[in-house]
């Protein structure tokens, strides 16, 4: 091989003139044969997964995809749209907004529940102890609670399902019983803290083998959807630049009274 050859050498793409083949798969052998949670699978974690776990990862694609312009990320692909980007220009906007304040709660919750999973302590113990260290450094503790919703409707879907892949054998278990832990610590405050949905795709996503930073990735995917049909429809609408305020409002001024020089 040269030096050439070799410059971004791949294990995931195989690509010459007629020819793809993606981790060693025809690409005309997959399209037809698999789905798309199955193709993610394939090419993040270079083999197939198995019927179960692909209807796993596929709630979680589905889940995600959006929440509306309550969520800052979808807001900011619309305004982008309403100045006249073209609509890969407004997803990037949104998917740039998906950091570790907005986006990032799954992957800091994965890497939460490893904490509690290598734990010496028994899970109870183990998400006792994690709360404790939150409350003291007046910290949230990620994948819980939920600025919008009492409770997140998307939990009970996913949880539920993920308990079936236990009683089924497709997965362990051991997240599921950290994630139920953690959350029985928060409800027994003051102020009970139930699971979101980052707590849950987190579960999954740590029961079917992904790295935390595979979750993030796994989570903009999911979220592209919805920023995508949130740019498509804002588009299509007749308003141009449209900010984050309606025109009869203007932020509250807290600087110095108007002053000459």
């Amino acid at each position: 091989m040269t030096e050439a050859e070799d410059w971004w050498s791949t294990g995931i793409s195989d690509i010459s003139p007629g020819t793809i083949r993606l981790r060693g798969y025809a690409i005309e052998d997959l399209i037809g044969s698999v789905s798309y949670a199955q193709m993610v699978w394939l090419m993040t974690r270079g083999s197939l997964p198995s019927a179960a776990e692909a209807a796993l990862l596929e709630l979680t694609l589905v889940a995600a995809v959006d929440h509306g312009p309550q969520a800052p990320s979808i807001a900011a692909a619309r305004m982008a749209a309403s100045c006249g980007l073209d609509l890969n220009n407004a997803m990037a906007t949104g998917v740039n907004l998906l950091g570790d304040v907005h986006g990032g709660a799954g992957q800091q919750c994965m890497e939460v529940l490893r904490l509690l999973v290598d734990s010496a302590l028994s899970p109870a113990e183990a998400a006792a102890e994690l709360v404790a260290s939150y409350k003291e450094r007046r910290a949230y503790v990620p994948g819980f609670g939920h600025r919008f919703h009492p409770r997140d409707p998307r939990r009970d879907p996913l949880m539920n399902a993920v308990a079936e892949a236990v009683a089924e054998g497709t997965v362990s278990g051991r997240y599921v019983e950290a994630a139920l832990a953690l959350e029985a610590v928060l409800a027994g405050g003051a102020k009970p803290v139930p699971m979101n949905i980052d707590g849950a795709t987190a579960t999954i996503y740590c029961e079917l083998g992904f790295a935390p930073e595979l979750g993030r990735g796994l989570f903009v995917l999911s979220r592209s959807v919805g920023l995508l049909a949130h740019a498509w429809e804002q588009q299509n609408e007749p308003t141009r630049i449209k900010g984050p305020l309606p025109r009869s409002a203007n932020p509250t001024y807290t600087g110095p009274p108007p002053r000459t020089l």
